[in-house]
């Protein structure tokens, strides 16, 4: 999620993303993290259609692919993390997913967290929608998570690795343009950080996965807490 989470390819430019990433998630508790996750994942899977075979292309640690039931599930990141904990059935793909050879027409559903501010032009990410496209199977469900500038303007290029200002509006033009068919908008879902005093923060003493899926089951809390837009396309 945004800035907690390290879903994003390394390699753009000269930043050294393992120490950036050791830096700024060096109070996060990552049992705190799957434990939010653990809500998170299925209610956002259950959206998607629980899909049977499903890819994270920019899986970090891989909580959501560890927090859903599917029969395949694949991760893909630049970044091979030595703490990495994903269930054993998960594949793990380290590589650049905007150059690896991926299934065409396989996958049923394929889940983007906080990749495309990552991306350092428009063109990257017409490239890279248009590579997911080819890879999600016929009627498989895109679902693309990410951080509104509309609604977190003031904290946005906090992230010393955000290049691109999107909103939901935005990459919904973007996703039209690489032939998807919109199935859902939500501009607001989750907050920005996770790293907070909110109940929902990854600080260890502070998750709750009651407190978490009674945020998910509320949608006027997402209008009031919420700068990450979801957005599920065909």
């Amino acid at each position: 999620m945004t800035e907690d989470a390290p879903n994003v390819p390394a390699g753009i430019g000269g930043l050294d993303y393992r120490r950036l990433y050791e830096y700024r998630f060096r109070d996060v508790e990552q049992r705190a993290r799957q434990t939010v996750w653990n809500e998170i994942g299925p209610f956002v899977c259950k959206r998607m259609g629980r899909p049977a075979r499903v890819l994270d292309p920019a899986g970090g640690r891989g909580e959501f692919l560890n927090a859903i039931a599917a029969d395949e599930r694949w991760l893909v990141d630049l970044i091979d993390y030595p703490h990495r904990d994903t269930a054993p059935e998960v594949k793990v793909v380290i590589g650049d997913v905007r150059s690896l050879d991926l299934p065409p027409d396989y996958f049923d559903g394929i889940f983007v967290s906080n990749l495309l501010e990552h991306l350092p032009n428009p063109d990257a990410v017409a490239d890279f929608l248009a590579r997911m496209r080819r890879t999600l199977a016929p009627g498989g469900v895109l679902a693309i998570m990410g951080p509104n500038f509309k609604y977190c303007a003031r904290e946005y290029f906090d992230c010393a690795d955000h290049t691109l200002a999107l909103t939901h509006v935005s990459v919904l033009e973007h996703l039209i343009a690489a032939g998807f068919e919109i199935q859902q908008s939500v501009p607001r879902f989750l907050p920005f950080s996770f790293r907070s005093s909110l109940p929902w923060s990854f600080r260890s003493r502070l998750a709750s996965a009651r407190l978490t899926r009674l945020y998910l089951r509320v949608p006027v809390l997402w209008r009031v807490a919420g700068s990450q837009f979801l957005l599920l396309a065909r």
